[in-house]
């Protein structure tokens, strides 16, 4: 270890859509979590590796708070963020540049007293008079005492140099966890599953039912090649329709999609074979969810 190495454990939290998954893909500068436009895309903690010739940074991107919905499955999503807090050396509070509403007030009763929190205040690009910003990061300092403060744009890449250099600061001295090369602690099945997940949020739009989730049954790897079988589980019969598409065309279209994603992340050839399942109230069963991966 070089003296002076530092590894440490920080969260990315916050609301629903405010770019964390993004901000989490930028700075490890690979996919590991998967985006849409759509709410709850993240459902799951995921470990971003970024090892540098200084420091080894853990992010934990989390699922966004559920203010809204009460569900089995939003519990799970909230309890996995509060676990979080004290496995952590840093919280990276995230907010839309000139939004702050109750759901950040919420998250902010709900943050530990003894970890440093920086609030990361995205989306500076679509500030439509920049004249605002200041303004704002005035207004939301005196909410809470937060360690510091890092306007910047995940998307462009803007400050994201910035906030290495200042959560540094925040991690205590140690041996790198990860090696260096390693982006995420999950494996290719978990991550095949999300890249399904995700062109199945991109190509359903507007249309795209709220009990929806992806389940592995198989995962074979043969040398380069890997065989995946994938359910699509839907909450309701009319929604099997929806995913499947006229003549199965919009599965095979989301399909194909996932599968040149999935090469292209594992590195080989991958056979996936896909069909939709229905299986009424997963959403609010917790045996249901727990066989589905959440804890």
């Amino acid at each position: 270890m070089t003296p002076g190495f530092r590894t440490g454990y920080l969260a990315i939290i916050g609301r629903p859509n405010v770019g964390k998954s993004t901000l989490t893909n930028r700075l490890v500068g690979a996919k590991v979590s998967i985006t849409s436009k759509k709410a709850q895309t993240t459902r799951h903690r995921i470990h971003g590796v970024l090892t540098t010739d200084d420091a080894q940074f853990v992010f934990v991107d989390t699922p966004g708070f559920q203010m809204a919905h009460k569900n089995a499955l939003n519990r799970l999503m909230n309890r996995s963020v509060t676990s979080t807090f004290a496995d952590v050396d840093v919280i990276l509070l995230v907010v839309e540049a000139g939004n702050w509403g109750s759901g950040e007030s919420e998250i902010l009763r709900m943050l530990p007293a003894d970890t440093p929190v920086v609030l990361v205040i995205n989306k500076i690009d679509r500030l439509v008079d920049k004249s605002e910003l200041l303004p704002f990061m005035a207004k939301v300092s005196a909410l809470h005492e937060f360690a510091d403060l890092v306007p910047l744009s995940a998307e462009k890449g803007l400050g994201t140099d910035e906030l290495l250099r200042t959560v540094a600061a925040y991690l205590p001295e140690g041996d790198p966890v990860f090696a260096a090369d390693d982006i995420t602690d999950r494996s290719e099945r978990f991550m095949a599953s999300e890249i399904l997940r995700e062109k199945l949020f991109r190509n359903l739009g507007e249309e795209l039912p709220y009990g929806i989730a992806v389940e592995i049954e198989k995962f074979e790897q043969e040398g380069d090649l890997r065989r995946i079988h994938a359910a699509v589980i839907v909450d309701r019969a009319g929604h099997r329709a929806i995913v499947i598409g006229k003549g199965g065309e919009r599965m095979k279209r989301i399909s194909t999609d996932a599968r040149k994603e999935m090469e292209t992340l594992f590195g080989g050839k991958v056979w996936l074979e896909t069909w939709v399942k229905v299986k009424g109230g997963w959403a609010d069963d917790e045996r249901a969810l727990k066989s589905l991966g959440y804890d």
